[in-house]
């Protein structure tokens, strides 16, 4: 009997072994999907910033937001000193460049109090003098007015600050021609939707649900001129045409996002998303809009595509339809093609980006505590996954997203990540090309 038990211990002993290693080999195996060069790419993976406090550049690079300048040489980002909590008003995060021509080194030019975990500061590289010059938000700690900051580094200085005090906005987005930004209440998203919004920022609409006299502005680069795009009011009127008896407690937008061609913007209206009963969250609202950069064509689309679409060329958005990552045309309201397939994109719904090429798409997607990232080449359908980055366990506000940007030579990713030492800093994703993907991959 204690041999027949020993036997079967033996057995189980071996069996769980069997089932380990195998185990093992599968999660190896996803680890290094494609890292191999038989899809014609690989990627390599590399930690740009280092040290004990923590490096980040923030929000996902839809629409072009390249975190390199012009020739390469300086990526932005922020240092700051906690990630498992949001700031305060008075706790700034340094404005740095990473010198990728001197060893990573980094160069701290400015204070922003201005930011969250989640999307930074918005930083925007000026199109026009994408070189030396840059966009970021900041705010003024005893008013809570938020503004729009454009820095030269040749001059080492602010040559520019976009402050209105009647209407204290930030930039969300600058258009690809470098004309003009995009600015929103960030104080109203901190009170409806937090982790978008800047904490303790001035919100001058809070008083009324949809007001008039806020919404998406459009702010002229050069003159600092700024005029109402769309307000809460005109967008309240088209969502109740659908749903007469919508009752919220506030809207409020976010992902304003232009196209290529800087002459449209897509963008979602949303309520509901905060309160701690239904009474005090109302109607949950999530719509997405699309409006042409004069005011005219105000459109509010009933297909929903995701929460994060990125724009292709000319009239078209990628986006998510199930399992699927897809083509809509915002000109037709319909889904015209799909892209990849559900293997390539487990989560189509993940943070996406389409290089400045156009030839190149990465969707980055979180599994448990790892970022992992599908590079998919739209030439030929060549496709490689990367490793998986730990993001740690932060969540909710305070949580580190995907996010991935790509660099003006569509070859390079920049990331977040959890570094050895625990501090949160930058990666960066190398995309190097092997030879012709085979047919059929």
């Amino acid at each position: 009997m204690n041999h027949f038990k020993l036997k079967k211990s033996i057995i189980v002993t071996a069996l769980s072994c069997l089932m380990l290693l195998t185990m093992a080999l599968q999660a190896l195996s996803q680890e290094n999907l494609t890292m191999k060069p038989d899809f014609g790419i690989k990627l390599s993976v590399e930690q740009l910033t280092s040290g004990m406090k923590h490096h980040f550049f923030g929000y996902i690079g839809q629409c072009q937001t390249i975190p390199w300048n012009a020739s390469g040489r300086y990526v932005l980002g922020l240092e700051i000193d906690i990630i498992d909590r949001l700031p305060t008003i008075e706790e700034f995060a340094t404005v740095i460049l990473v010198d990728t021509h001197q060893d990573n080194r980094i160069i701290r030019l400015d204070k922003c109090h201005a930011w969250n975990p989640q999307q930074g500061t918005m930083f925007y590289w000026n199109p026009l003098k994408s070189e030396t010059q840059f966009f970021f938000n900041d705010r003024d700690i005893k008013t809570g007015k938020v503004f729009t900051v454009l820095y030269d580094i040749e001059k080492k200085k602010r040559v520019r600050e976009y402050i209105f005090e009647d209407t204290p906005v930030g930039n969300s987005g600058v258009a690809a021609d470098g004309s003009t930004f995009l600015a929103i209440n960030y104080g109203r998203l901190a009170r409806l939707r937090l982790v978008t919004g800047y904490l303790g920022a001035l919100d001058w609409s809070k008083d009324e649900i949809a007001p008039e006299n806020d919404g998406i502005f459009i702010v002229d680069i050069r003159t600092g001129k700024k005029r109402l795009l769309v307000s809460y009011c005109q967008l309240e009127k088209e969502i109740k045409k659908r749903k007469a008896q919508l009752d919220h407690t506030g809207l409020f937008i976010n992902h304003t996002l232009w196209n290529r061609d800087s002459d449209r913007v897509y963008f979602f209206v949303r309520a509901g998303w905060s309160g701690k009963s239904a009474e005090e969250r109302g109607d949950k609202v999530n719509t997405p809009f699309s409006i042409n950069a004069d005011g005219t064509g105000l459109t509010l689309h009933e297909q929903f595509i995701g929460g994060h679409p990125e724009w292709d060329e000319n009239n078209i958005l990628i986006g998510r339809e199930g399992n699927k990552q897809i083509y809509y045309d915002v000109e037709k309201k319909k889904i015209v093609g799909q892209m990849g397939t559900p293997k390539m994109f487990p989560k189509p719904e993940g943070d996406i980006s389409l290089s400045p090429s156009g030839e190149w798409f990465v969707n980055g997607y979180a599994d448990k505590n790892r970022n992992y990232y599908a590079v998919y080449r739209r030439s030929d359908g060549a496709f490689v996954r990367s490793k998986g980055i730990d993001k740690g366990a932060y969540s909710g506000d305070i949580r580190i997203d995907p996010a991935p940007r790509w660099k003006r030579t569509n070859d390079a990713i920049l990331i977040p990540g959890i570094a050895e030492n625990k501090t949160r800093q930058m990666f960066v994703i190398r995309v190097i090309t092997t030879g012709e993907s085979p047919k059929g991959n």
